[in-house]
């Protein structure tokens, strides 16, 4: 929906301290322009530099001019503030030379004011944002066209435009100063309208917060889902594009992962196209919910408290600035860095552990700050076009360069910074990392020939986040509890990845922090997380779900991929309605209604649950290669019409799981096993000659004989981490009559 421009005139007294704005004054906030253009709006650093902003991010190239038209209250001249930044200033001092950015310099625009182009350049001046003066301009019309001209296409921002008859105005720089001059100058009040009445208010609209409200709306909640920017999904958005792991409907509650599957992609891999994320799939869902109202693009930045318990949060429009305020009883922090929690006085941690303090095997020995970092995704597409000299972003050379067209999860920066403060600093140097790279292959003599039908196809503006604050609940899950499967009463949401931790790793050769990443994994089998970590121990009507619950960083490792998150926001949802009906707080539930709880989740007994979602189809032209995704292209035409049976991948991270069906006759079956890892097939499977190809890879084949009953598909044996294979599918194949008689049952292995 396109917003109006955010523009306020003033002809009145500002006081700012000792001095005053005494002039009329037109302030136009970037963010608010009727037509962006090329430009973005970046909402990432709100709390930090006080507002959104619109960033050119052009990949190298030029972005399309963001235009607006604006009212004055009067002609005359108006002298111009801009408020932007230098945002490649803080490493002017380290490995970029002044003299190289004169002409290549990013992040560098203009004003254009009735079609009349300011000379001043924007961009330059400060590492910090600041209002830089532009000149003057003669208005002589009341209606006056305002454009914003990208010159190099290499990120400039712009958050706000002044225009005042006082030649040198006060203008606060900083919060809260900042916040009030700008309500005041837009005309917006200091108190913001309730937006409604909720029973439940979910702050942030990743898996997670969809789960949670979901599950809260379908439990009698009437829900409130705030979201920041213009999709759901988070990191499994078209904006970062990182697919969803962890598995779900396992023991003891088979029916939690019933919303995260309605939501589900059902498409696996990193760095891919935007539309395999889909993000109109998450839209409908929650659209359907009658107890759900959606407000997209509102950013939560304030918190109303009673004693221990939040009164209401305030959330602001990250394009028109309105505010609205949102009461309600219950609050789930769904926000991934635990922003409510945080504004609301929650205990949370930031950092490593000591291992004295958490007595876990890979926990460090001495406490620090350091967390795992963010991932700035990048890919190439086929097509010849020229990239700029960067001579501000990374230095790269022949040897240093990482000669590949596709950055995944592994390009990850800012472990040595603070994720939520740093943030626009982290991603800004994830960015010189992709930008630097990709002009040296382009442009160095020993690798230009063969990236010369290669042009840059996307890079993320939005940084995908692994870990920040996380806030502390009555349980605190550690690693030994995961390994040695501590049972807690209230075990609930199962995680199944492994103790995934990432660390830095330099470059050889290259004199800069690090930018890419390494992954160091812990195996571990299904495991209940307790309820306690999944609401805070000292606000009281406060859940979290989201890699934000209450682990310490080595447990992180195992509980903040996003299928398993979205299983935190589905039992949130569901003991949130609970606290509607008893009246109760997050902690009452555990405490007085625990028994209602697991029945409400779906406990089952063991005899009676299925390890995976088994798929049982026909070998044809549609067929995909599991259950999920990755469509076959080249099939072996003696095993064209059998019966196929597959199961959902899982981790992408570690070995595919074994999986069993039973057959009510002898068979003969072929199992494809991707042909990454050294499978090491076990008695009495044999390698034969076909093979299965599809869109990203190829399977060998292997081959067993089997009387009626169970057969057990075996799980991979190889080599850890990414590079395991897969017994993705099985294919059956009758010793006597037709394919189509034979019937084939899931068996469970629990």
């Amino acid at each position: 929906m396109r917003m109006a421009l955010k523009y306020a005139v003033m002809a009145l007294v500002l006081q700012y301290g000792s001095s005053a704005l005494l002039a009329t004054s037109v302030l136009m906030e970037a963010e608010g322009f009727a037509e962006k253009g090329g430009w973005v709006v970046d909402q990432q650093f709100m709390d930090q530099m006080g507002s959104p902003f619109l960033l050119a991010h052009g990949m190298g190239k030029p972005v399309a001019d963001a235009v607006t038209e604006v009212k004055f209250p009067a002609t005359g001249t108006y002298h111009i503030w801009v408020r932007t930044r230098d945002w490649v200033a803080p490493w002017k001092n380290s490995n970029i030379q002044k003299d190289m950015l004169a002409e290549g310099y990013p992040g560098r625009f203009q004003i254009i004011v009735n079609g009349k182009t300011l000379k001043k350049e924007f961009g330059k001046e400060s590492a910090a944002w600041k209002w830089e003066k532009g000149g003057s301009v003669l208005i002589t019309s009341k209606t006056v066209k305002v454009a914003l001209h990208d010159l190099v296409g290499f990120d400039g921002r712009c958050d706000a435009i002044l225009f005042t008859t006082k030649a040198s105005p006060v203008i606060p720089e900083k919060n809260p100063a900042m916040a009030r001059f700008r309500r005041k100058l837009l005309g917006y009040p200091e108190k913001a309208p309730d937006a409604g009445k909720y029973d439940l208010v979910v702050v942030g609209g990743g898996i997670a917060g969809i789960c949670a409200a979901i599950n809260g709306a379908r439990s009698n909640c009437k829900v409130a889902l705030i979201q920041d920017r213009p999709v759901l999904g988070g990191n499994n958005s078209s904006e970062i594009r990182v697919h969803l792991g962890g598995r779900t409907k396992l023991f003891p509650y088979p029916k939690l992962g019933s919303v995260v599957k309605e939501i589900d992609p059902e498409q696996h891999g990193n760095t891919m196209p935007g539309d395999v994320y889909r993000d109109e799939k998450k839209l409908s869902v929650v659209m359907a919910e009658k107890n759900i109202d959606l407000f997209l693009n509102m950013h939560m930045n304030e918190v109303e408290m009673n004693g221990r318990k939040i009164k209401s949060v305030i959330a602001q429009h990250i394009e028109s600035g309105k505010r609205l305020r949102f009461p309600a009883p219950i609050f789930a922090d769904c926000t991934g860095d635990g922003t409510l929690g945080y504004l609301a006085g929650a205990d949370y941690r930031l950092g490593r552990e000591a291992r004295s303090e958490t007595q876990e095997k890979r926990a460090i020995e001495k406490a620090d700050t350091m967390t795992m970092g963010t991932s700035i995704m990048w890919y190439a597409v086929d097509g010849k076009e020229d990239f700029p000299v960067t001579p501000w972003a990374l230095q790269f050379n022949s040897k240093t360069s990482q000669k590949v067209k596709r950055g995944n999860w592994d390009w990850e920066t800012g472990m040595a910074y603070h994720q939520v403060d740093d943030f626009e600093y982290v991603r800004d140097y994830g960015m010189r990392a992709v930008f630097g790279n990709w002009s040296c292959l382009k442009n160095s003599p020993e690798t230009s020939k063969s990236f010369a039908n290669s042009k840059l196809g996307w890079v993320a503006y939005i940084g995908g986040k692994r870990e920040s604050r996380r806030l502390l609940g009555d349980v605190i899950l550690k690693q030994q509890d995961v390994v040695e499967k501590k049972d807690f009463a209230d075990g609930c949401v199962v995680t199944t990845w492994t103790i995934d931790l990432h660390y830095p790793v330099p470059t050889k050769g290259l004199e800069a922090e690090p930018f890419r990443s390494t992954a160091k994994h812990t195996r571990i089998t299904p495991y209940p997380v307790p309820y306690r970590c999944l609401y805070s121990r000292n606000i009281d009507n406060l859940f979290m779900a989201g890699r934000h619950i209450s682990v310490t960083h080595v447990a992180l490792g195992t509980v903040r991929v996003m299928r398993t998150t979205g299983l935190m926001g589905e039992v949130v949802g569901i003991a949130a309605g609970l606290c509607k009906e008893h009246n109760t707080n997050p902690r009452g539930i555990y405490r007085d209604h625990l028994d209602e709880f697991t029945e409400m989740m779906g406990k089952t007994s063991i005899n009676n649950v299925q390890t995976d979602e088994i798929a049982i189809s026909k070998v044809n032209a549609d067929l995909l290669r599991t259950s999920r995704s990755n469509p076959i292209v080249d099939f072996p035409a003696e095993l064209k019409g059998m019966p196929c049976v597959t199961a959902e991948r899982g981790e992408m991270g570690w070995a595919g799981a074994g999986y069993k069906f039973a057959v009510d006759r002898p068979v003969t079956v072929y199992m494809a096993v991707h042909t990454r890892g050294n499978f090491i097939p076990p008695s009495p499977w044999k390698r034969t000659s076909l093979k299965v190809k599809w869109d990203k890879g190829n399977d060998e084949v292997y081959s067993a004989k089997f009387p009626a009953g169970t057969i057990a598909i075996p799980s991979h044996t190889g080599k850890d981490g990414y590079y395991y294979g897969l017994p993705n599918m099985a294919i059956v194949m009758p010793e006597s009559g037709k394919p189509s008689e034979v019937k084939i049952t899931p068996v469970s292995d629990r």
